[in-house]
């Protein structure tokens, strides 16, 4: 479960963790029975204090019982409820397989889809020939204009080498829709890999030519010759590598949005030909966002200086390496063993059928949402988070008009904000339109290619046109959720109110409380007020509405729960990245405080009555601490170090309660348990 604040890179909503025998809330399981333990206490470690490490002592029952599989980076709560939502996606596509609906229908695509990808025999038959079209378009190139051209080509297709571009509203002015240029072209997926010198990074840097070597070996190139090729390949990224902003500095929105007029970029980038690119591409435009300038600059001089045999070999690459997951059984398990083994710690792979669910889930989620819902997620349970959302909007007005350290003409304007969020719950009322994709059983690798055609089109069609504020950027079955600034916005999935194993009605509103209410209403709701969020205004605009000195009194509040992130360790030696990770653990901060506020106008926190020997306080902390029931393998926790703006799980929660008075007093913490911290340094925001 990544929480997400839309990136103002391009949006790609992380994949979403899951585990065991779950319930979304539909009411349709059997009630459990009288005797069944208490969702909370079944996942307590009874031998650990909750004041030395909340997380362990809230979860580590459950943990300890519960191994990481073989096929998995990480297991807990995110991935319990994957794994019921597949099971129900797997029906909905079986279904669908065995009927044929009409042309364009979303039984007919859903069902062809499943139908092809799971046609293993066949992929294995046709081989790196699936992708012979565009290979031979890499191999008959013959000049820069020639590579520039198969890039723009390639980029429509679903591969991104040299850098990466998406279309989205303007950051200054939310009713226009931009193209946006930022950096990439790399085959791993942070600068840091190419240049930190740690064990685990050069670890993963040692194996990364292997891999290509064998990939391209396993493509059908010599072997002697793959590992030259290798060679060059990863020479070329560590030059791109070398122009490319940490983690930290890509989260600063008026840095990274640099609106420049298309002559100036094609001129500031000539060897890159991007008016050509954007021309190949269909796209008409006066001007264009940059987002890290000094990429493109370094771009546009590898480009001429590199020679052009070099260039073929790397868009060799990236095409195969983008479409690995498609191919032959070989070139899959190869891709797997670098990306999933090496650099996340998965020993292996998952089902086929799971793995083409999430194919399907990429290209025809809100086909199978719309089924979804129907089938999963009744009304009353949609109404009762619609109710829950509204009491935490609620409370958060009120912790805004208390605030001590805020004037009262930007409390004003933050309640303004607030009062104009827009709350989409569940599910979308409009949903995306698949009938125009080409989807059949003869072919996966063409569905994938047309399906990257078909979202490639479906974005670009949006320039030039009024901006549509109903969209969604995630599916009804997601276990995730998002604030987006620039339609100030939070989206919260019908997925994320799932409890695995109960029915929602079993469900306590201090579980719910804590689990929905605090970690992923409170949290994305203050998505709109951390270091990024706060720098929009209601109408999703890049406008500073703050007064100087309220925004400096903000900033030493940040700073100082940077600093606090910074002194954890994580993985013996290691930390995490307090300035990458602040505007989530801002949210998770905010998120407990306000949450425990709407909490405490329900019947249940009045009443006071025990469940389970918990009191109703308890029972919300530790609800909210069952939200992040995960933990990953070491080798994943070193990448997310890296490449993630999320803390460590057990972070986000031990983090946040080490800040909450209302916390220490729960559970009688004090200076002499390990989370301990003064009064007078627990950092309060919001």
């Amino acid at each position: 479960m990544q929480h997400q604040f839309l990136n103002f890179l391009k949006i790609a909503i992380p994949s979403i963790l899951i585990l065991g025998c779950q319930n979304n809330g539909s009411g349709t399981r059997k009630k459990v029975s009288a005797n069944h333990q208490d969702l909370l206490l079944s996942h307590v470690d009874s031998t650990m204090q909750a004041g030395n490490d909340f997380f362990e002592y809230a979860n580590g029952g459950w943990i300890k019982a519960h191994p990481i599989p073989a096929t998995e980076s990480g297991w807990g709560i995110f991935k319990l409820v994957d794994e019921e939502n597949q099971d129900r996606i797997l029906k909905i596509s079986e279904d669908a397989s065995g009927n044929s609906g009409a042309k364009g229908s979303n039984s007919q695509l859903i069902g062809d889809f499943f139908s092809a990808a799971m046609d293993s025999v066949g992929i294995e038959k046709q081989g790196i020939n699936a992708l012979k079209t565009e290979l031979d378009i890499i191999n008959n190139i013959k000049t820069l204009q020639d590579v520039n051209t198969v890039c723009a080509q390639l980029q429509m297709k679903g591969v991104a080498p040299y850098y990466n571009m998406y279309i989205a509203q303007d950051l200054e002015n939310s009713e226009k829709i931009v193209v946006n240029f930022v950096q990439g072209g790399l085959g791993m997926s942070d600068r840091d890999y190419y240049f930190n010198t740690d064990a685990t990074t050069a670890k993963v840097r040692e194996a990364y030519p292997k891999h290509i070597a064998k990939i391209l070996n396993l493509a059908g190139a010599d072997a002697n010759v793959s590992a030259n090729d290798a060679n060059e390949i990863v020479a070329f990224e560590t030059a791109l590598a070398k122009s490319h902003r940490k983690l930290e500095a890509l989260r600063d929105p008026k840095k990274n949005n640099n609106p420049t007029s298309l002559a100036n970029f094609i001129k500031t980038t000539s060897n890159n030909n991007l008016d050509a690119q954007l021309k190949t591409m269909e796209i008409k435009v006066d001007s264009v966002v940059v987002g890290q300038p000094e990429f493109y600059t370094n771009l546009s001089t590898l480009m001429a200086s590199t020679n052009i045999e070099t260039h073929k070999k790397y868009l060799r690459w990236h095409l195969i390496s983008s479409m690995a997951p498609y191919l032959n059984n070989a070139i899959d398990k190869e891709n797997f063993n670098f990306y999933s083994t090496i650099m996340d710690g998965t020993k292996e792979q998952r089902p086929r059928w799971k793995r083409v669910l999430d194919m399907q889930e990429k290209y025809l989620g809100d086909a199978l949402g719309q089924l979804f819902v129907k089938q999963y997620f009744p009304a009353k349970t949609k109404a009762r988070y619609e109710t829950m959302t509204n009491k935490v909007m609620e409370a958060y007005a009120e912790h805004i008009k208390n605030l001590d350290w805020m004037s009262d003409s930007t409390k004003t304007k933050a309640i303004n904000k607030l009062n104009a969020i827009t709350k989409k719950i569940a599910y979308p009322n409009k949903w995306k339109d698949y009938s125009k994709m080409e989807i059949s059983r003869t072919s996966l690798m063409q569905n994938i290619i047309n399906g990257n055609k078909w979202a490639f089109n479906y974005e670009k069609n949006k320039l030039g046109k009024p901006v549509d504020r109903t969209e969604w950027s995630m599916t009804p079955q997601t276990y995730n959720a998002y604030y987006n600034p620039s339609n100030n916005e939070i989206v919260i999935p019908a997925a994320m109110f799932t409890a695995p194993g109960y029915a929602d009605d079993e469900l306590d509103d201090a579980i719910m409380y804590g689990y929905v209410g605090a970690s992923t209403i409170g949290h994305e709701l203050t998505h709109g007020f951390d270091d990024q969020g706060r720098q929009f205004d209601e109408k999703g605009n890049m406008k500073n509405w703050w007064t100087a000195e309220d925004e400096k009194k903000f900033n030493v509040k940040a700073a100082a729960l940077v600093k606090q992130f910074n002194t954890y360790t994580v993985l013996g030696d290691k930390h995490p990245n307090g300035e990458a990770s602040l505007g989530e653990n801002i949210a998770d901060l905010g998120g407990v405080v306000v949450g425990l506020d709407a909490f405490k106008k329900t019947k249940q926190y009045k009443e006071g009555k025990l469940i389970a020997g918990l009191t109703p306080t308890q029972r919300y902390f530790m609800g909210y601490a069952y939200g992040w029931m995960h933990v990953r393998r070491p080798e994943k926790l070193a990448a997310q170090l890296l490449t993630d703006v999320h803390a460590p799980i057990f972070l986000r929660v031990n983090g946040p309660m080490s800040n909450c008075d209302e916390w220490y007093k729960t559970f009688n913490v004090t200076n002499k348990n390990t989370m301990w911290r003064d009064s007078i340094n627990r950092v309060r925001i919001w």
